[in-house]
């Protein structure tokens, strides 16, 4: 912990003149210390002499300097009760160490104690004054004015900011300094402060520790507040740069001290007002917290839950003064507990502080036992004369409190260290060495290599920078019935073991603000759901976000996820957007009302060309038949019959096989049955050929030629499909770009040049075939089956035509309806067309069936 106080221009003054010591001109041969002599308030002496630093006083008064005569010395104000117990904490280690008979036996430690008021410029003073002494040293003129230093070893200071002055100036001297409480993260930086060391703790440790804390109960969005010194700056930083690790954010970030005027305190609480965050970290000292609790409880400013640090989460004087209960349920870190056998009755036996100045015990005395050795004659009814035999059993006040036990003993274990290190020098056994010279330099390098248990069994030992192995107790504010706090131990924060097992929490209760059992939010927006992502609030920090729904096929299944995750292709978001559902499969199935139909249509149209073969067979020696060429006749009803079936392919779900018979048995058919009709249409013209003078066409395109040119036109189209089906056949594709939530089962077309090949073929033939029924459609009617095929070749372009928009326009599944449409249509129109008026005339005109009716001239024109 620290305390701390900007350097002014007087205090770099004083601290230079402090720095310079001269040597008297040369009769005087003395060498003297500019300056009033410091005295220290607590001495005995000692074979060993050992220093000791600590804080009697609190605050001093300010005094304006004009620099036009001496200053005086400083004031101090605010008896501090900490700094005598800290005193008495060497005290009993001395004495114990001094009546061991193990540990230095034969040697006696004495000390010499200040008071520093909690002052930089004073620390330094006093500080001097250990290394160099008071007394005037006789030199030749010729000879340096050296000696050596008066202390082997300091104890003190408690603050940070006064260790980091002081450390500065005895590091060139090599004078151990072992602190007891100052926690700075700065101190052991060993380049600067080479002789510190200390048995509390760097707030490296501490801030971090404080950090995960924060973290633990899902605290992101948070207030500061430090003492505006090294402690808290330093230690602030460093909570501050782990908590953004974490994902914390501060809202404000504040610093004061408590000699700072009220109007800057005052701001202090209008920020706390006005804030949106319920949690508040302090990297204060316990002076700092007295103050600023003291304006807390003027504007009442409770239901903030309070996170501190060992400077005042522990102490009992801050607690006493919070009698607004603003700081109940606070929770924060303190070194571990600690119990020294024989230390409190030696605390609270104040008699020896008796060989102090009779100004301070006097003082001391005075403000224990709250009564006056001298009235005033103005004096109040309830001021009481002190008689000098009060007993310290009897009040009750931050004195007689032993709550920083744990920082008692830093000072003791400080004390044993150098002990330990001088038991070494001196090569102790039964007795000790006495004709080895000491130097602080010696005793320095052994302390920082020492390694012993305490008789309560503390292992004490120092690391590379001087500091001690870092754990932390989880103390809670509970308040008790009689209106007691008590700090009540919750957890445990030990930096030796692995990250993610450093904190552990008791299963105990906890409470916090407003004695409330649930932990306390404090958000700067609440968590974002399953099926939402975060997006930063522009200008604020990390922690300020709106939470946006993710958008179609992306979800995340996370709470607090910054992005969505978008679902693999098969697979599509649900409606909550927090996880991916498989895509449903659309093909064009035969249990669907539209496949039904379509299947329904096709069998209706192989049923009805099966009917009509059979009637052409069944009258197949009827003049009709034989005159329109049965057997192209036959082999066309086949071909079309096969054309109704092969639209059953497009339907069901695709697979390899289904992708590759359906478009080259489409193709074929196709190809077949205008192979037939375009055979019945050569013939016609042949025929009519035939009937002139002298013609012998027929011979050239007998049943023999036109079954061949069937062959010839079919064949073609086989080479074609089978190129195709050699260099990039059909396959079944899964089609995810057509609709979002829908996977499109269908056939790719693998070589779309081959595709468009068979179709191209089937339309040259076809408009092949319509030329040339169109050319003969003015021949003699009876002979004229030429209307027929050109009305049906019309029919069967106009389909087709209108099938290729129609196709690259619909989407999935309706592209395989409108292709099997077009089959189906096309199929209907030729069996329509070229048949049903013959069957017409077979089973419904029977007098017209007739040879003389076929070459009669008068023939009507019926078909």
């Amino acid at each position: 912990m620290t305390c701390t106080q900007r350097w002014p221009e007087q205090g770099w003054a004083l601290l230079q003149l402090l720095l310079v010591v001269s040597v008297s001109q040369a009769d005087e041969q003395v060498c003297r210390l500019r300056g009033d002599p410091a005295i220290p308030q607590l001495s005995k002496d000692g074979d060993i002499m050992l220093g000791g630093i600590f804080s009697f006083h609190s605050r001093w008064k300010n005094q304006q300097e004009t620099y036009m005569h001496k200053p005086l010395p400083l004031q101090c104000t605010s008896l501090n009760f900490r700094g005598f117990q800290f005193a008495q904490a060497m005290l009993f280690a001395l004495e114990e160490i001094n009546n061991s008979t193990e540990l230095l036996p034969g040697i006696s430690l004495g000390y010499k104690i200040y008071d520093a008021c909690g002052s930089i410029a004073r620390g330094v003073r006093v500080a001097l004054a250990l290394a160099n002494g008071n007394e005037d040293v006789s030199a030749p003129s010729e000879a340096p004015c050296v000696r050596p230093a008066q202390v082997q070893a300091i104890m003190g200071e408690t603050s940070s900011s006064p260790c980091m002055a002081i450390a500065t100036v005895i590091g060139p001297f090599h004078i151990p300094m072992i602190s007891h409480f100052a926690t700075c993260a700065c101190l052991s930086d060993k380049t600067k402060y080479p002789s510190f060391l200390r048995t509390i703790p760097s707030d490296y440790y501490q801030s971090r520790a404080l950090a995960q804390l924060v973290k633990h109960f899902g605290w992101t969005w948070v207030g500061a507040i430090r003492s505006n010194d090294d402690y808290g700056n330093d230690g602030m930083a460093t909570f501050t740069e782990t908590a953004q690790q974490l994902g914390i954010c501060l809202e404000y970030s504040v610093a004061f001290f408590r000699t700072d005027p009220p109007d800057k305190i005052q701001k202090i609480i209008d920020i706390i007002k006005a804030s949106t965050s319920k949690v508040i970290v302090t990297f204060l000292s316990h002076m700092d917290m007295d103050v600023l609790i003291h304006e807390l409880s003027n504007h009442n400013l409770t239901g903030y839950q309070w996170v501190g640090t060992e400077g005042w989460i522990f102490d009992s004087q801050t607690a006493s003064m919070d009698r607004h209960h603003i700081l109940d349920g606070a929770i924060g870190l303190f070194i571990p507990s600690a119990h020294v056998s024989g230390m409190r009755e030696f605390i609270l036996n104040v008699r020896p502080l008796n060989s102090s100045s009779n100004e301070l015990f006097t003082e001391f005395w005075e403000t224990l036992f709250s009564c006056k050795f001298k009235l005033p004659k103005s004096s109040a009814e309830n001021q009481r004369e002190c008689t000098g035999h009060e007993d310290v059993n009897q009040v009750q006040n931050s004195f007689t409190d032993m709550s920083l036990m744990p920082i008692f003993n830093n000072v003791y274990k400080g004390v044993y260290a150098v002990a330990h290190a001088l038991h070494n020098i001196l090569s102790c056994n039964k007795t000790c060495n006495n004709k080895v010279q000491l130097d602080p330099f010696t005793i320095l390098q052994h302390i920082r290599r020492i390694k012993f248990q305490t008789k309560e069994g503390d292992e004490v030992y120092f690391n590379e920078n001087g500091d001690p192995a870092a754990k932390y107790e989880i103390i809670n504010w509970q308040p008790t019935d009689n209106g007691i706090v008590d700090f009540v131990k919750v957890g445990l924060h030990d930096t030796s073991l692995p990250t993610d097992k450093q904190l552990t929490l008791q299963n105990r209760s906890l409470f916090w603000a407003h004695n409330s059992p649930q932990v306390p939010l404090s958000v700067c927006s609440k968590k974002c759901p399953p099926g939402t992502r975060k997006v930063l609030q522009k200008g604020k920090p990390v922690c300020c976000y709106d939470c946006l729904r993710c958008a179609e096929g992306e979800i995340s299944n996370i709470t607090d996820s910054i992005t969505c995750v978008r679902c693999h292709p098969e697979f599509w978001s649900n409606e909550e957007r927090d996880a991916c559902v498989k895509k449903e499969a659309e093909f064009l199935s035969y249990e669907e009302i539209m496949g039904a139909l379509l299947t329904a249509a096709s069998l209706f149209g192989t049923c009805m060309t099966s009917v009509v073969a059979f009637i052409f067979f069944r009258y197949r020696q009827t003049p009709i038949v034989r005159a329109n060429n049965s057997e192209l006749s036959f082999l066309l009803l086949f071909s079309l019959t096969l054309c109704f079936l092969c639209s059953l392919t497009f339907i069901g779900r695709p697979s390899e096989w289904s992708c590759m018979l359906r478009h080259t048995a489409f193709g074929i058919t196709f190809v077949l049955c205008i192979s037939c009709v375009l055979g019945k249409t050569i013939v016609v013209l042949m025929a009519f050929r035939a009937t002139l003078p002298g013609s012998d066409v027929m011979k050239w395109f007998g049943p023999a030629q036109q079954k061949l040119s069937v062959l010839g036109f079919t064949l073609v189209q086989v080479i074609i499909c089978i190129l195709w089906l050699t260099i990039s056949p059909p396959f079944p594709f899964k089609n995810f770009k057509e609709f979002k939530d829908k996977i499109i089962l269908e056939c790719a077309l693998g070589s779309a040049v081959g595709f468009w090949a068979v179709l191209g073929y089937i339309g040259l033939l076809a408009m092949l075939c319509f030329i040339l029924a169109f050319l003969a459609r003015k021949l003699p009617d009876n002979f004229n089956e030429a209307k027929f095929i050109t009305f049906s070749m019309l029919i069967f372009c106009a389909v087709w035509i209108t099938f290729i928009p129609a196709y690259v326009s619909s989407p999935g599944k309706f592209s395989v309806a409108v292709e099997i449409f077009a089959i189906l249509a096309s199929s209907f129109g030729l069996l329509i067309c070229i048949f049903i008026p013959k069957c017409y005339i077979i089973l419904l005109k029977p007098e017209k069936n007739t040879k003389k009716s076929m070459m009669g001239k008068g023939a009507p024109k019926s078909f």
